[in-house]
């Protein structure tokens, strides 16, 4: 079998895991490398060319989950919740659109998180920052933040388990379009949820039923109604795992990371002669690529350059995270040099990773109106050059959280207290994100549903 290139381990990674046992780490890794792999390259070449429909406009883009998976939370109640709220924006998005939603879930390896520095200190102490279950864990102990590769089994293991459920959940009518109203979330039931929301989703459910039955009167199979597609992403931040599970293939040529369907490099991490890129690029995987305000437009060409220089349609997905103040500054002059270099890139934008705040109180949350106020701005500077905006990608939860400020439910700085339950980043709870769901459908649909469908994305 072709032995994947080791280039990458000769390059300098902006977000090194300080382990203190070298050989504990390789041992892990080798153990690693004999399970079997938790996503497959059919898989990942499908969900390729959905992504190419999508740079055409063909399709759109719903990306979403946690800013950082725990393996306590790899529980039935907590992994349905994400399913039921993915599926419920996905089923508003695409109705208003008009063209289908691709689903990919921030879940099954999102346990590593980047940090702006790689200690902490704290009352004179200083110990290794948390870094995600996969490396250590959050209690500001020497034992707790000492990284343990034996967490590389088990982010592996975890990571089986919630892909193990979500394909169940996909393929036996948990997700059936004939019964849309299934997917509600109890929330539907409590009085705290907005009227003229709950009143909107239910229009549109029966809507979408009546749509199937009509479907079906015509002969159309019900097979393809009565089960979704979801695929796994998470930031590929640490590399020796990525690596375990990096693998040729039989009658496929190259390699494939398959921890996951749709890898991404951050912002920290994406230097174009860094330890990440130069992984990254030797994968077939669709690849996702974080794009900040301070990018310079000509790096991000050669970045694209580099991570697919066949310009194969499909491969890469540009996701911008620039702020609401800065969007109208930063995103122009970015799609026009896209559009000079004449390669092919979905657009993405994720708008709230630019607009974390902190309280007086020292919380770290976001404002649900600069979430959606960047979103707006986003698809605006789009339109204006002849772009096309083409998916989101969201950090929310289907819980009752109380990370976020705003949205329907008007959420204070006082309010946060309540039930603020990250482990990382604040998330938009089930009805912020549902209402950023219709939101959206709004602002989309217009576009989506004109004569000729939505512009071409490859520039």
């Amino acid at each position: 079998m072709n032995e994947f290139p080791q280039t990458w381990t000769q390059c300098v990674n902006a977000q090194p895991i300080p382990y203190e046992d070298p050989a504990a780490v390789a041992d892990a890794v080798r153990r690693l490398r004999h399970f079997p792999p938790l996503v497959t390259s059919w898989e990942v070449e499908r969900l390729k060319r959905l992504i190419a429909e999508a740079q055409d406009g063909k399709r759109f883009l719903l990306q979403g989950g946690d800013c950082a998976e725990t393996l306590a939370e790899c529980c039935s109640p907590v992994l349905a919740s994400k399913i039921k709220i993915l599926m419920q924006i996905s089923l508003v998005l695409s109705y208003g659109l008009r063209v289908p939603v691709i689903r990919i879930g921030r879940f099954a390896g999102q346990y590593a998180k980047p940090r702006s520095s790689l200690y902490e200190t704290r009352n004179g102490q200083t110990l290794p920052s948390y870094m995600g279950d996969l490396v250590n864990r959050p209690e500001f102990t020497p034992e707790a933040r000492r990284p343990d590769p034996e967490l590389l089994l088990s982010g592996y293991q975890h990571a089986a388990l919630t892909l193990n459920f979500v394909r169940a959940l996909s393929t036996v009518g948990f997700a059936d379009l004939h019964h849309p109203e299934y997917w509600e979330l109890s929330f539907f039931k409590r009085a705290a949820m907005p009227p003229a929301l709950r009143d909107e989703y239910e229009r549109t459910t029966r809507a979408v039923s009546e749509s199937v039955r009509f479907m079906e009167t015509l002969g159309e199979s019900s097979h393809e109604l009565s089960h979704v597609e979801f695929y796994s992403s998470h930031e590929a931040l640490n590399l020796p795992y990525e690596s375990a599970q990096t693998r040729a293939v039989p009658r496929n040529p190259g390699f494939y990371d398959l921890t996951t369907h749709f890898p991404w490099i951050g912002e920290r991490t994406r230097a174009l002669d860094g330890a990440h890129v130069e992984f990254f690029r030797h994968i077939r995987n669709p690849l996702g690529l974080k794009v900040g305000p301070t990018s310079v437009p000509e790096d991000i060409v050669r970045l694209m350059e580099r991570l697919n220089p066949d310009d194969e349609p499909g491969k890469l997905v540009l996701i911008t995270r620039m702020g609401v103040k800065n969007v109208t500054r930063a995103l122009p002059p970015l799609i026009e040099a896209v559009r000079r270099s004449g390669r092919r890139v979905l657009w993405v934008c994720d708008p709230m990773h630019g607009n974390t705040q902190t309280t007086a109180n020292g919380v770290k949350t976001r404002d649900f109106a600069d979430i959606l106020s960047e979103l707006e701005s986003t698809l605006d500077v789009h339109s204006a050059h002849q772009s096309h905006l083409g998916g989101v990608h969201f950090e929310l939860t289907g819980d009752d959280v109380t990370e976020c400020l705003g949205g329907a439910a008007e959420l204070s700085a006082d309010d946060l207290s309540r039930n603020y339950a990250t482990a990382c980043d604040p998330r938009l709870n089930y009805r912020q994100a549902l209402e950023m769901g219709f939101r959206l459908s709004r602002k989309l649909g217009a576009r989506f549903a004109s004569p000729g469908g939505a512009e071409a994305s490859s520039g």
